[in-house]
């Protein structure tokens, strides 16, 4: 099946000939589905912190990072905003000339909330001789689209989403990336020194370095920090095969293998580069102007104090296994703290010996950990936090997207349409064991949680092969905390009227 040319092709990307047979096989096949306990709620497996307790977690934190460890905010910033303007360019395909669905409506009659809009008006003035204004007064509607989302304009609808304008200041207009970087002096800075990652395409890495050298000295001087800003790209060894209908090698008109990124879970391998202690990922759309930004702030704050706490209480139970000094009672009490706190539960503990006992707790404490602020149910697409049962028998808190769950099974689709709460992305992780050794995070990858989906080329349909999502499958075999904060934590732009929300407009609109 595959030739002597598709084994150099394949050598050239950094994958083996039997990775490439092994995801045609998983196209084949599929994948199975995930076996779910329950949704989790803040009865079953998410924290709700008291008063009192987020002052402690806070406090944990605050000196936690006074002790010097190496913190890093690691951003997904990938791909290009095309999806976040579809309605715009259906617009622009359309048989009409002049706004007909609600979504093109309350674009236009809105068009001067929006932050680009002084950057549109010059490109309209520049191509067509007219301001934005102007040209809807005539009815050209879409030529001021046009200068927004193609080449000769803005190019918006080619450009990542991090390099686009989104909030207004008094001072200018500031771009998600410039916004993370506000939200790393605040939360993710230690020693005066804040290291800021960000994850990009390689058509998009020049227009963010460009970006970050022209607007760091204004935030470092701002906020008294030094940054270590730093990016990768998804590694071509990542790809996966795409297949045709009948599951053989898809294979351009050239004849070549089509390979694919594929998806966030790609993303593990760039997170397993990254040298730091405590790692906060966060998605690149979910900002808020800085009116706004101390509940996140806070709550980031909360996230990191209840990882290091929960840490410090594995690594010290860790230690205590490795050097055999333990009564049974000490193991009772490490058993409620991976049950209790980890919420990771096995049916049949009670029937292991001592021996046996420590191996599991060692096992279950020896890994990275995560904790998951998770908000309550709004209707967003995207994950949940749910309690799945593990290959091990054992069950553990996991988050899940709506194409693990199997919609023949009433009875989990119905836990995941009547969640009570969210997955927003927003995690605080701990990579380094108890010795101060970094994890191999591939290793704590669920390989069988992979899905297939259906994808184009060239007017010819194909099978696509996604990658364990980064906060999914790839996260699977971490000590996983769901963390219930509140809603305005979660602000994602994902079409462009969500900029419209007044959490994304300035005060006094």
């Amino acid at each position: 099946m595959l030739t002597e040319q598709d084994l150099s092709q394949i050598s050239a990307m950094g994958i083996t000939k039997e990775q490439v047979e092994k995801q045609l096989e998983e196209i084949k096949t599929g994948f199975p589905f995930l076996r779910i306990e329950a949704a989790a709620s803040v009865e079953k497996g998410i924290m709700s912190p008291s008063d009192a307790d987020k002052a402690a977690y806070e406090a944990a934190w605050t000196k936690y990072v006074g002790e010097g460890h190496h913190v890093v905010k690691f951003v997904p910033a990938s791909g290009a905003a095309s999806r976040m303007f579809k309605n715009m360019f259906a617009f622009l395909d359309a048989p009409y000339d002049v706004p007909t669905t609600d979504f093109e409506k309350h674009f236009f009659d809105n068009i001067k909330k929006f932050a680009f809009r002084k950057a549109l008006c010059q490109k309209c003035k520049a191509n067509e001789g007219m301001s934005v204004c102007e040209l809807i007064k005539a009815g050209r509607y879409k030529d001021v689209v046009a200068n927004l989302l193609l080449p000769k304009g803005l190019n918006y609808g080619q450009l990542p989403k991090g390099l686009l304008l989104f909030h207004e200041y008094d001072e200018g207009m500031r771009t998600p990336v410039e916004e993370h970087l506000v939200e790393a002096a605040l939360y993710a800075q230690s020693d005066g020194k804040a290291y800021v990652h960000f994850t990009v395409s390689h058509e998009h890495m020049a227009f963010f370095e460009a970006t970050v050298e022209e607007k760091l000295p204004l935030y470092e001087q701002k906020f008294g920090v030094k940054y270590d800003v730093s990016f990768s790209e998804q590694k071509p060894s990542t790809d996966t095969i795409a297949a045709n209908p009948d599951n053989t090698p898809f294979r351009t008109d050239d004849g070549k293998l089509l390979f694919r990124p594929g998806g966030h879970g790609a993303l593990i391998e760039n997170l397993n580069d990254i040298n730091a202690d405590v790692v906060f990922v966060k998605n690149i759309d979910n900002v808020v102007p800085d009116r706004l930004k101390d509940d996140t702030v806070r709550n980031k704050c909360l996230l990191a104090g209840i990882l290091v706490s929960m840490q410090r209480r594995a690594f010290d139970y860790m230690r205590r296994l490795e050097s055999g000094e333990y009564t049974h009672d000490e193991l009772e009490e490490i058993i409620r703290f991976v049950q209790r706190d980890l919420c990771c539960r096995k049916s049949d503990i009670k029937q292991l010996e001592d021996a046996e006992l420590v191996i599991y707790l060692k096992k279950k404490l020896n890994r990275p950990m995560r904790v998951c602020g998770v908000v309550k149910n709004v209707g967003e697409p995207g994950g949940g936090p749910f309690l799945c049962y593990n290959a091990d028998g054992t069950v553990s808190p996991q988050i899940l997207e709506s194409s693990q769950i199997d919609t023949a099974n009433k009875e989990y689709v119905a836990m995941f349409n009547n969640g009570t709460h969210f997955n927003p992305v927003d995690l605080v992780c701990g990579i380094r064991d108890y010795k101060g050794d970094k994890f191999h995070l591939p290793d704590f990858v669920d390989k069988s949680t992979g899905f297939i989906s259906s994808k184009s080329k060239s007017g010819r349909e194909l099978k696509a092969l996604e990658l364990p999502g980064l906060w999914n499958g790839a996260m699977s075999d971490w000590n996983t905390i769901f963390v219930e904060v509140p809603i305005s934590t979660f602000n994602p732009v994902k079409t462009v009227n969500d900029l419209l929300r007044p959490q994304h407009q300035p005060a006094n609109d």
